[in-house]
């Protein structure tokens, strides 16, 4: 487990191990809940484990556990029982295979296992389903898999049908153990389509970032189009409410706290504090109530799908590894929107890291990023989405608290990215204008 994506633990010593839960589904197919307890913590991790009595197969050899054991979630041949148990809504033991009311899954497909996963395992059944696996348990129903049946019940656009769920009590609490959702086999992800767009925009120097071959405003524009119909149908299926000045200031005071922690893991981000800390002032001083509402609360290209016909949301799980009540609290959908800006920033100055032309491509990138901010935040205000003058002042805020956000992330795990978030603080960042 230690060597897995997956595994949340890493470089800590593994003080114990136990099993909680170990349920035979078919025969040489168990499925198992495993306590790992490092340093006075425990996480519970979920594990499909196959039994192999004759010689492991070569096509299974890379998931080998042990002598006769391997992740089953890379056998197609055992796989097929997540499907079948999902379509007659069994309860195996303690866990409980369920469908959404009025869906029928086909349980022929057989499955491939997703690459560059990471926090969960993805299972792909032909071009039909794709049932993700949440590896590291946390108590509780999985935000996304209750925001997505919500919507799919409104009969929503902008997202990928959920088809079932499997769930199990952890501390006396449903907590989703997998989901799975409509594959979007004809589809790309909008980092890939940005990152397009910006290579061919780089590859013609006499060309403006929306004459290029590759502009991708449009697709901008439809995208905040599509961010602002899923804002309004998650305030339908959910409750809303109004920060009051109080809570305002609470939040400010928050970020702040985050900001001095940030100066002090990347002192590099210290010159630029006063302006962040302005930025929050600015906050208080003129933001008096906040609309908030459900949120996607990890919003960036990488979570959305374009496919033949329109822009598909994915993965509202919330940001990965805070508690699952503040995955759910409500928030300004600005938070949702300024996501979308630093990924913006990000698509267009990332492939400079580097480069060996970086300064000289450096005013084309920040001619990308304005131009696809800009269109996005105008498709967003043409879908309906809240933008008035004032909201600059919480979009600019929620803004660079992210790039704080993302300058710690980046200091520990890619330090060759640093500049990308530093530079919305400087003096040639993206302005916000609404």
């Amino acid at each position: 487990m230690r060597h897995q994506r997956w595994f949340a633990g890493k470089g800590r010593p593994v003080d114990g191990l136990t099993i909680d839960s170990d349920v035979e589904l078919a025969p040489g197919l168990r499925h198992l809940i495993v306590s790992v307890h490092q340093a006075g913590t425990r996480d519970r991790y979920q594990i499909l484990l196959g039994c192999c009595n004759d010689d492991m197969p070569d096509k299974l050899r890379h998931a080998t556990i042990g002598e006769g054991f391997y992740d089953a979630a890379h056998d197609a041949d055992l796989t097929g029982t997540l499907l079948e148990a999902m379509a007659d809504g069994r309860d195996i033991g303690p866990l409980r295979f369920r469908h959404l009311e009025g869906t029928h899954i086909d349980t022929s497909p057989r499955s491939l296992v997703l690459g560059a996963e990471q926090s969960n395992t993805s299972l792909v059944y032909g071009d039909a389903y794709i049932c993700k696996l949440f590896r590291r348990l946390i108590p509780g129903v999985n935000p996304e898999l209750e925001i997505v049946n919500a919507l799919a019940l409104r009969k929503a656009a902008h997202i990928a049908q959920p088809y079932g769920w499997i769930e199990t009590d952890i501390d006396g609490e449903p907590t989703t153990l997998a989901m799975t959702q409509e594959f979007l086999s004809n589809s790309n992800d909008g980092w890939a389509l940005a990152l397009a767009s910006v290579r061919d925009l780089y590859a013609c120097l006499d060309a403006s970032a929306s004459e290029a071959g590759g502009d991708f405003s449009a697709e901008s524009f439809r995208l905040g189009t599509a961010t602002a119909e899923v804002h309004q149908e998650l305030a339908a299926a959910f409750p809303t409410g109004v920060m009051e000045p109080q809570e305002i200031t609470h939040l400010v005071e928050d970020q702040r706290r985050r900001l001095a922690h940030a100066v002090t893991e990347v002192p590099e981000l210290g010159r630029h504090a006063a302006a962040v800390e302005e930025a929050y002032q600015r906050v208080c001083d003129v933001a008096h109530k906040v609309p908030v509402q459900r949120v996607h609360g990890d919003y960036h290209l990488g979570q959305v799908m374009r496919t033949p016909t329109d822009w598909v949301v994915l993965d509202f799980e919330g940001e990965p590894g805070q508690p699952l009540p503040e995955r759910r609290a409500l928030a300004s959908p600005l938070r949702d929107v300024a996501g979308m800006l630093r990924s913006f920033d990000y698509a267009a100055r990332h492939l400079l890291a580097d480069h060996p032309e970086a300064e000289e491509l450096l005013p084309r990138a920040v001619e990308w990023a304005e131009l696809n901010r800009s269109s996005f935040l105008a498709g967003y205000s043409a879908g309906g989405g809240r933008l008035h003058g004032e909201d600059a002042v919480l979009l600019r805020a929620l803004e660079l608290g992210k790039a704080v956000y993302e300058v710690v992330y980046e200091a520990r795990n890619r330090p060759s990215w640093l500049p990308i978030p530093l530079a919305a603080f400087g003096p040639g960042a993206a302005p916000v204008t609404l």
